[in-house]
């Protein structure tokens, strides 16, 4: 078999996944997948207010945690702030301008952030 082969099904286990080898039933690829962390090590605290009916909101990118953390993060950060907030496509949403505050509290958290934007 060549190096740039691979078996993709089986006679005895079926499908096999393409990037393990394994049979699709007992793949963790997906699994391995959900938890790799983003971000590029820089915190970013920014403001926003576009399509917010002018609403201000603080996002803070670039933590590089899994789903799950994220969310806890951001349940501490608006428990921190006293404000409601979500967590969309690995960004936290906080309601209000806490750019100020979230940025202490990160640096009290060890996490080196910084203000982005104008």
């Amino acid at each position: 078999m060549s190096a740039n082969t691979r078996s993709v099904f089986s006679t005895a286990a079926g499908r096999l996944c393409p990037d393990c080898g394994q049979p699709v039933a007992h793949c963790r690829c997906a699994d391995r997948r959900a938890q790799q962390v983003r971000g590029d090590g820089v915190v970013r605290i920014h403001r926003e207010t576009k399509g917010r009916g002018g609403k201000g909101v603080t996002l803070i990118k670039g933590l590089a945690l899994n789903e799950a953390d994220l969310k806890a993060m951001a349940t501490r950060m608006k428990q921190h702030c006293g404000t409601g907030g979500t967590v969309k496509d690995g960004v936290i949403e906080i309601q209000g301008d806490n750019r100020e505050h979230l940025l202490a509290w990160l640096a009290e958290q060890g996490i080196k952030a910084k203000l982005a934007g104008g």
